[in-house]
């Protein structure tokens, strides 16, 4: 059976090959009133629920530090919708993307103690 040229220019083009293709990484600073205000949970169960790898810790500023590691439109959903908003105590008035290595998924999402 031959193939049209039409058919050609109709499929989609394959997905990026390779683990780190379809993944992206950023470190992000959270400010605001972000701490003693159950933010680390809540971004642990957020990220955990939209599959993202990483951790979060509290900073000796008064800052939260985020990695967050997964599929890109995860990872933007939580940067721009999810941590601007966050914990319902919290008041955040600014969130500090930067781009960061990604983290094999199989470590999961964890809470670190502050630096």
């Amino acid at each position: 059976m031959a193939t049209h040229p039409a058919d050609a220019t109709t499929s989609p083009a394959p997905p990026p090959q390779g683990e780190a293709a379809a993944r992206k990484a950023v470190r992000v600073v959270v400010k605001g009133r972000v701490q003693g205000v159950d933010f680390r949970g809540w971004t642990a169960e957020t990220a955990e629920s939209l599959g993202l790898a990483g951790w979060v810790r509290n900073r000796r500023d008064g800052t939260v530090e985020v990695l967050l590691s997964g599929d890109p439109a995860m990872v933007d959903e939580m940067v721009s919708r999810r941590l601007p908003v966050g914990s319902p105590a919290s008041a955040v008035t600014a969130v500090v993307a930067s781009p960061a290595d990604p983290v094999h998924p199989s470590l999961g999402f964890e809470i670190k103690f502050t630096v």
